[in-house]
């Protein structure tokens, strides 16, 4: 397959993207396949070393943002006839709360895993704060051995603040990845049918 033919066919997959998509992917790639003919590869080479069609279909439609692969997968080829448009009215009161339902899915995913990690970070901050304010309150200790307590302690709150900083900062990426896994399980339901 020649440099052509690979774009004709990668347009051809991504006809139900809006023409911007389809033309910032087509230059992407035929941007890579030049660069691969600029270092001494043959034009086929060049295309087979990039890999296959539906692969990469598949992943720039995983890559686009969920409403725009929304708005492309439910955008009709043609327009509605006058059955398709009374099945959608009369199907309203069964359709509309399902598919606000898988929204209000999605957002309480998010909204869950964002809660704890700002929770986690909150926490951090907490023990944090309380050793600055332990070794303030130094000021204020009635005796020694009141103030020696307090100092202790307030260490202790600041190591754990520390050593606790550096679990939660590889915790939250760990969540963050979890919800892009998730998103793109999500997009992934949308495309299935577009690349087979």
């Amino acid at each position: 397959m020649n440099k052509t033919e690979f774009l004709l066919s990668l347009e051809k997959k991504l006809v139900a993207l809006p023409r911007h998509e389809i033309e910032v992917t087509q230059g992407f790639y035929s941007e890579m396949i030049d660069d691969r003919i600029e270092d001494g590869m043959r034009e086929e080479d060049a295309v087979a070393a990039i890999g296959d069609v539906d692969a990469i279909v598949q992943n720039t439609l995983l890559e686009l943002p969920l409403p725009t692969l929304m708005k492309a997968k439910i955008q009709p080829k043609a327009g509605l006839k006058l059955w398709e448009i009374v099945l959608m009215v009369l199907g309203f009161p069964l359709w509309f709360p399902l598919v606000l339902a898988f929204f209000i899915v999605i957002l309480a995913v998010y909204v869950s895993v964002w809660a704890v990690i700002i929770s986690l970070y909150a926490s951090v901050a907490a023990f944090a704060l309380s050793g600055v304010a332990g070794i303030v309150s130094l000021l204020f200790a009635q005796s020694f051995a009141a103030g020696l307590l307090m100092f202790g302690l307030s260490l202790i709150c600041i190591g754990i603040a520390v050593l606790a900083f550096f679990g939660v900062t590889k915790l939250s990426s760990w969540l963050i990845g979890l919800t892009r896994r998730f998103l793109r399980w999500v997009k992934s339901l949308f495309i299935k049918k577009e690349v087979v």
